[in-house]
């Protein structure tokens, strides 16, 4: 008789695992809570003192679509908005474009000028709610549309708070929203960077954000190494702005993703505190305590969602969102059940933030920090994600760092690999996903789904027509040409793209304008 062959046990990042741990595993660090380097999290009291912000990732059609939902979302309990462009404004291009026909508010509220921002926010304090915005490569300019916004209503800048994405090293790695090249797509962070550590003390200017990097297929370990190597750039890059390290690295936060793997999630971001706080330290020689915290965003994992069999996906979700918060997140957004299919509806988008809420307030879980603090597997995953992570920062200095990585396509590669494994491992049926290769359903339910109304993009068209009209020209060109100059020098660009708005120049101009001077990048 044939013998059975036991089974080969690994995390999702390929780490073998044994059947148990024990105290030979793990070298007590005797840490606790609040205490460097923060494995077990910013401060003893947890979310006994802060609850972490319930951030609901919103934005689909006009501005006035999106400005409902969140309106809708704060009137049932979120406590953070979290704004979604959609694929033009992403790519700096006008709605009436035309590479932006067919897509205009499809994946994201659609932005063309600060028009459309002021109609987004309409009824929102700014000075009373944190903001995140989800936009990279033209993240400079609708900033500076928010700004505008915020003074508008008559909030000081010195009050206002909030996160940008703005991480354009991860683009050029992962997720491929790119306009400019890689130095002058710096040099607009670098910017950001030092108009933010000046003038708005209380936003976060970047979120460097591994959760697109695992979103294109890496792993854990790889989300983590090459997101925490686009930071140390991002550092360099405020350093080189004569900027004190005290200064500005309190300000740069993450974004990391929360896949099914449970513990390895927990253990990564336990990981990532700690690593942030040795690499402040040690490399950069912060002085105080608070530069070295790593402030964390974290998002359910959208490439684990399944059109077969939605309903599933809640409790993905559910699980996931419980990792991020065993895991110590400061905000987090979980994904609805029907997005695989389109964007969410009212309906799966209540149920999304009630599963944060349930966890919040019924588990109890938020009662101890740290509670899996001294589980020989939690520390000895975390001791090992870390070191999978040291092993990555040696490759990627001894390859000449990450732009040498970005141009070598070293990174695209080594995402895709991992990529390829586990869609061989779902393939082969070494990773089971439930409803997908395996407990399949033959009958298809139908699912009701938000559709985009397609005048969304007619509407944009006339808006921007009759802004143009109406707009003082002569005064938006005199912008233009300012800014044309200004990027040909050293010169902050920031102040510039805030009188540019608001005298009503439109994100697509001021991109073109750019572009004159930058170029374009070509991967």
């Amino acid at each position: 008789m044939e013998e059975k062959k036991a089974p080969d046990y690994h995390t999702y990042s390929n780490i073998p695992l044994k059947s148990f741990y024990d105290e030979k595993d793990f070298d007590s660090k005797k840490e606790k809570p609040g205490e460097y380097p923060f494995t077990r999290g910013l401060s003893s009291l947890g979310y006994r003192s802060q609850m972490w912000t319930f951030r609901q990732f919103a934005g689909f059609g006009s501005a006035k679509d999106s400005n409902r939902r969140l309106k809708y979302l704060l009137k049932r309990g979120q406590t953070g908005l979290s704004i979604a462009f959609d694929l033009p404004t992403l790519l700096g291009l006008d709605s009436d474009h035309p590479q932006s026909h067919g897509e205009v508010g499809k994946d994201g509220v659609a932005i063309d000028s600060i028009e459309d921002m002021l109609e987004l926010f309409k009824g929102i304090r700014l000075e009373q709610i944190s903001t995140s915005m989800t936009v990279n490569a033209p993240a400079s300019i609708i900033w500076a549309m928010f700004l505008a916004v915020a003074e508008k209503q008559g909030a000081s800048f010195k009050r206002i708070r909030g996160t940008i994405q703005n991480d354009i090293l991860k683009e050029y790695i992962a997720q491929n929203t790119y306009i400019f090249p890689v130095e002058p797509g710096l040099r607009l962070i670098g910017d950001m960077i030092e108009f933010a550590a000046k003038e708005v003390p209380r936003w976060y200017p970047i979120s460097i954000s591994g959760y697109h990097i695992r979103e294109a297929g890496a792993t854990a370990i790889q989300e983590l190494a090459f997101t925490l190597s686009d930071a140390k750039r991002y550092l360099n890059l405020g350093l080189e702005r004569g900027l004190k390290v005290d200064d500005f690295a309190n300000r740069l936060s993450f974004f990391l993703n929360a896949h099914n793997d449970f513990f390895e999630e927990i253990a990564k971001y336990r990981a990532a505190r700690r690593l942030w706080a040795k690499i402040l330290k040690t490399e950069y020689g912060a002085q105080e305590e608070k530069t070295l915290l790593l402030r964390l965003h974290v998002q359910t994992a959208g490439c684990s969602l399944t059109s077969v069999q939605p309903e599933n996906n809640l409790t993905r979700t559910a699980l996931q969102a419980l990792a991020g918060v065993l895991g110590g997140t400061q905000s987090l957004h979980t994904n609805s059940m029907d997005e695989a299919l389109a964007l969410p509806t009212q309906k799966a988008v209540t149920l999304a933030l009630r599963t944060q809420q349930i966890i919040a307030h019924e588990s109890n879980v938020t009662s101890v920090t740290d509670p899996l603090g001294g589980s020989y597997y939690v520390e000895w995953l975390t001791d090992k994600i870390e070191r999978g992570v040291l092993d990555y920062f040696d490759r990627i200095q001894s390859i000449g760092g990450v732009e040498e990585g970005i141009r070598q396509g070293w990174f695209q590669k080594e995402i895709a690999e991992s990529a390829f494994q586990y869609q061989k491992d779902i393939e082969e049926k070494r990773r089971i996903i439930v409803g997908v290769n395996q407990y399949q359903e033959t009958k298809i339910p139908r699912m009701k789904i938000l559709t985009v109304d397609p005048k969304v993009e007619k509407i944009q068209k006339e808006k921007l027509r009759k802004l143009k009209k109406s707009r003082h020209n002569a005064a938006v060109e005199q912008n233009l040409k300012r800014i044309q100059k200004a990027a040909s020098s050293k010169e902050n660009l920031i102040p510039l793209f805030l009188e540019a708005v608001k005298a009503r120049a439109t994100l697509g101009e001021i991109v073109r304008t750019l572009k004159e001077v930058f170029g374009e990048y070509t991967a």
